[in-house]
């Protein structure tokens, strides 16, 4: 007999198909959980490496728990009110033929969706509340400020912390009960529990109960709202000001009253119709419930706004004026503004400057926004560096001096490399810029350049003479990583700067701090490989096992990551303190919930010349604090977070929440102290507010006759003037200190404003050098009010003055001769001689491909006099009789281009020197011309040595001049370098 086995049995084809899918999809979801782990795993090692791991595990904790309370809270009623409509349907229920149809496509994936539903917007819920944690722990953590609204007598911190939580709490739970509502109303259609047909609607005993609960629950919660909605009219703009005026506090308040009690009466009856069966009486009680808002919250407010407000406005409303002028000027810090009624001098006379001395000794001649090209092209050394624009300023003690500075940090600039751009050169060779550039604010030199107090690669001046780190890992454009660091003793392969020993071309160093995470183990190079999308950094031979990463190295990134609820100045400035670079940022805590505080734009507020207008989370504020104080350090990127503002309600509440991330004010050292200054986007919010909110009795304010504004810049008229810091006094004052300063001009009245001032506004910016005490004057904001009776040139009408003489005219004529481009400065504004004074440096720079901006005249203006001249020194002179009386620092400088026929001075006949005299200038032209030949050849040791030569054969000259052997002469003038230095 014979047999034949039996053949193997093939695997069905759709099963092989859905080991495949099931195979498929297990390794898509790990690929997506390990980049997920990836992400979060690099979020631990930077912020552990920065020692703020407890921001991180915070919001990881708030974010975990804010998801599952609110998947719970909606999965489960939602799950529940399903579960009850399907299992409470009637047994025997006649369907139509329609509804039949219905069952047959819903009932085999009836228990999938009985369970899907839930999940579904259980997840969404999960994700809305993870949102809302801020708001939520804010709540939990919120303290009391002892300061008490005048319209429910309740603490302003129920309106900071509270209320925002109970608007997003109702909010969720109203959206839970709805949808639960809706879905009950389905499954109870789908299974003949509500029935409609033939002009009636049936409902069963069991669906009745569980629609008539959700109705009520949802109507208490509604009425829950409008109650709290009584509490909202304090934040919200009524017709003049934000908060509740004469019809709010007696019609609109009121009325929000009527209606929540009102909802709750219908709640009450949606809950005995639950269990009688009668629904007449709930649907009545809602229409009514819809009419009374229509009549309560609309037409009561308006009969009493048009019949008994209108015609009384001033004597019913002054009480809300006032409360919203007390409101808004506690809220942005503007309550202890000290006023002086100013009687403004107009007539300029001899001597008039002698007691301003001391103040217009420090007055800034180079314009930060306008020398940076000069700074550049002196300063820049290579193509890779680059210079902020505009610059930023300081002030640093010299010779035991305070000493206004124009300042910027020689960052890297990766777009310049060319053809070098390669991963090796961007991560491993180009990883840090070097050094400081400081100027003198108030000083130039012959040529009309900027007077350097610390420049050079490697860096001469003062700031070197402290032995400062100069090396600029972390700044405003460094890369966006590098790798760094080796074991001890490793050849150096990070280019330091473009200058080496014995006539080499580079020095190269190694990173020695701690700066950012490790990378020595495969793990971690994976993981910022897979974050970077770089696979040089996993298998390059260059990362060793002591390599670090550096990444987010905007210094404000850095600190927006630390302390995600600051809004960050928009204007972060380096300075060297104890001996390292710091960038420092002012952070400020805002709301929108103040009571009686009327909102602004803060984006619109701080925008202006210097500064488009930016984006923030949370831009319509009104309510703000100079809070903290933060520092970057430019070496190791290493953060520090002072709390500037201790007595701060929502600071408090935020070092509840983040415990460990703070440190207290007295914490900084004197040296920061000394660096420390009034921001500049709190003085823009605040004389943004103040152009409504200077008056102080709500007649003023009822009338709006004396509304102020800002000054348009006169060089972009389209935005405003921005606020500048010099060291001055105000008349105020016995001794000049370093301030910010302001104008205001009237506000337009629907035509074209006018230009002349009426207030001038100086906040004390200077908080001291002694650790743990800040001078008394710190923030103290002094205001001019101008007497109405003197009419002052605002900055607009005097720019016009200047751009329409003819004697300016005629010299602008010749400075603009051949390629020439002139450009005005800044117009500064300055409170001296018993007026106000104006004073814009003129510069002038080729209007070629290399542009060298350099000063070449001085614009003043005191009244309606003008005067045009080469130096601050000689415009002042020429201003004031003959003799200011004023110190500046360009009273010793005689410009280059002083004899040209463009200035006041008539040139004289050279005389020919001789003997000693004569030599020493030969020497001076030789040493001048060495000097640019080294700089044309990048030799820069050759340079400093010609240099030093061209010092010892001037000083020579001077000692000469000053025991009368000299006679007049001129150097040959050598052209300023058009180009880079080459080395």
């Amino acid at each position: 007999m014979t047999t034949t086995s039996a053949p193997n049995q093939a695997t069905p084809p759709n099963r092989s198909r859905r080991i495949i899918s099931i195979t498929l999809a297990v390794i898509a979801a790990l690929v997506v959980a390990f980049f997920v782990f990836a992400n979060l795993y690099s979020d631990w090692l930077w912020f552990s490496q920065l020692g703020f791991t407890g921001v991180l595990t915070t919001q990881w904790i708030a974010r975990t728990v804010m998801f599952l309370v609110g998947f719970l809270a909606m999965a489960v009623p939602v799950w529940g009110a399903i579960q009850l409509a399907y299992r409470l349907r009637p047994v025997y229920a006649r369907l139509s033929s329609q509804l039949d149809r219905y069952q047959e496509v819903v009932e085999p994936l009836r228990r999938l969706a009985m369970w899907g539903i839930p999940v579904f917007f259980g997840f969404f819920a999960g994700f809305a509340a993870s949102a809302q944690w801020e708001t939520t722990w804010l709540w939990a953590n919120g303290v009391a400020t002892a300061v008490t609204e005048p319209q429910f007598g309740l603490d302003t911190g129920f309106y900071l912390f509270a209320m925002p939580f109970y608007t997003s709490a109702l909010g969720f739970a109203s959206a839970v009960v709805l949808v639960c509502l809706l879905l009950t109303a389905v499954v109870s259609y789908l299974y003949g529990s509500v029935r409609v047909g033939q002009r009636e609607l049936r409902i069963s005993k069991a669906a009745r109960i569980q629609l008539a609960i959700l109705a009520g629950v949802y109507l208490l919660l509604q009425g829950a709202s409008l109650w709290l909605d009584r509490f909202r009219t304090l934040v919200e703009p009524s017709e003049r000001i934000t908060g509740p005026g004469y019809v709010g506090a007696n019609a609109v308040i009121p009325g929000q009253t009527i209606l929540a009690i009102a909802a709750v009466i219908v709640a009450l009856a949606f809950f005995v119709t639950a269990f009688l069966g009668r629904w007449r009486y709930p649907l009545i009680g809602t229409a009514l419930l819809v009419v009374s808002a229509i009549v309560v919250g609309a037409a009561i407010p308006w009969a009493v706004n048009t019949f008994q407000v209108r015609p009384n406005q001033l004597q019913l409303e002054s009480q809300y004026y006032e409360r919203n002028l007390q409101g808004t000027k506690a809220a942005y810090g503007i309550d202890r503004v000290e006023k002086e009624n100013f009687q403004a001098s107009t007539e300029a006379e001899a001597g008039q400057l002698r007691n301003d001395a001391e103040s217009t000794a420090q007055l800034r001649i180079m314009d930060p926004a306008i020398i940076g090209p000069t700074v550049r092209q002196l300063e820049q050394y290579r193509a890779y560096y680059q210079f902020t624009n505009p610059l930023d300023v300081d002030r640093y003690t010299i010779n035991g001096q305070t000493q206004d500075t124009v300042v910027s940090l020689r960052e890297l600039n990766m777009g310049q490399l060319g053809d070098a751009t390669s991963w090796q050169n961007t991560t491993l060779v180009y990883t840090h810029g070097y050094g400081m550039v400081a100027a003198a604010g108030n000083e130039r030199t012959a040529d009309g350049d900027p007077v350097f107090l610390e420049q050079a690669i490697p860096g001469t001046g003062f700031l070197t003479d402290l032995n400062y780190e100069p090396r600029v890992y972390f700044g405003e454009t460094s890369p966006t990583y590098s790798i760094v660091g080796a074991p001890e003793g490793t050849e150096p392969i990070e280019l330091d700067y473009p200058l080496g020993a014995d006539g080499g071309t580079e020095t190269r160093t190694t990173f020695s701090g701690e700066g950012g995470p490790s990378v020595g183990n495969v793990f971690n190079r994976l993981i910022y490989a897979l974050k970077f999308q770089s696979e040089q950094i996993l298998f390059s031979d260059s990362v060793n096992a002591d390599s670090q990463i550096l990444y987010d190295r905007n210094p404000a990134e850095r600190v927006q990551k630390v302390a995600p609820y600051l809004t960050l100045d928009s204007d972060p400035y380096p300075t060297v303190v104890d001996g390292r670079i710091k960038w420092v940022i002012d952070g400020y805590t805002t709301s929108a919930n103040y009571p009686y505080s009327t909102g602004v734009s803060l984006s619109r507020a701080i925008a202006d010349s210097n500064n488009p207008a930016p984006t923030f989370a949370l831009d319509d504020i009104n309510y703000i604090r100079n809070s903290v104080k933060a520092t970057v350090d430019a070496y190791d990127g290493s953060v520090e977070l002072f709390a500037w503002d201790d007595e701060d309600p929502l600071l408090k509440a935020w070092q509840n929440i983040y415990p460990t991330s703070l440190q207290p004010w007295s914490e900084m050292s004197a040296d920061l102290m000394s660096h420390v200054r009034y921001p500049t986007d709190l003085m823009k919010v605040q004389r943004s507010m103040l152009g409504v909110y200077h008056v102080d009795d709500p007649r003023s304010f009822f009338q709006q006759d004396n509304r102020w504004t800002t000054p348009n810049d006169p060089q972009d008229p389209q935005t405003f003037q921005p606020p500048y810091y010099l060291t001055m006094k105000m008349p105020s004052q016995d001794e000049p200190t370093y301030s910010m300063f302001t104008s205001f001009i009237p506000a337009s009245q629907g035509g074209q404003a006018r230009n002349v001032l009426t207030g001038y506004l100086a906040v004390d910016s200077n908080a001291g050098d002694q650790q743990g005490t800040k001078r008394e004057d710190y923030g103290r904001l002094r205001m001019l009010v101008i007497d109405a009776a003197t009419t002052v040139p605002g900055p607009g009408q005097v720019q016009n003055t200047f751009d329409s003489d003819t004697n300016v005219s005629s010299q602008i004529n010749i400075l603009q001769q051949g390629q020439s481009q002139v450009l005005n400065g800044n117009l500064l504004t300055l409170p001296v001689g018993g007026g106000l004074l104006y004073v814009q440096p003129v510069f002038v720079q080729s209007s070629g491909d290399t542009q060298l901006p350099q000063l070449r005249r001085v614009l003043v203006a005191f009244g309606n006099e003008i005067a045009f001249e080469n130096t601050l020194s000689e415009a002042l002179d020429a201003l004031f009789g003959g003799d200011s009386g004023a110190n500046t620092g360009d009273e010793s400088v005689t410009p280059t281009d002083q004899g040209d026929g463009t200035g006041g001075t008539t040139p004289t006949t050279p005389t020919v020197p001789t003997g000693d005299y004569a030599a020493a200038l030969q020497e001076a032209r030789d040493a001048l011309s060495a000097r640019q030949a080294a700089l044309t050849s990048g030799d820069l040791a050759e340079f400093a040595t010609q240099d030093a030569r061209l010092t010892a054969a001037v000083q020579r000259l001077l000692d000469l001049d000053s025991q009368g052997q000299g006679g007049t002469a001129t150097l040959s003038p050598t052209p300023t370098p058009e180009a880079t230095p080459a080395g």
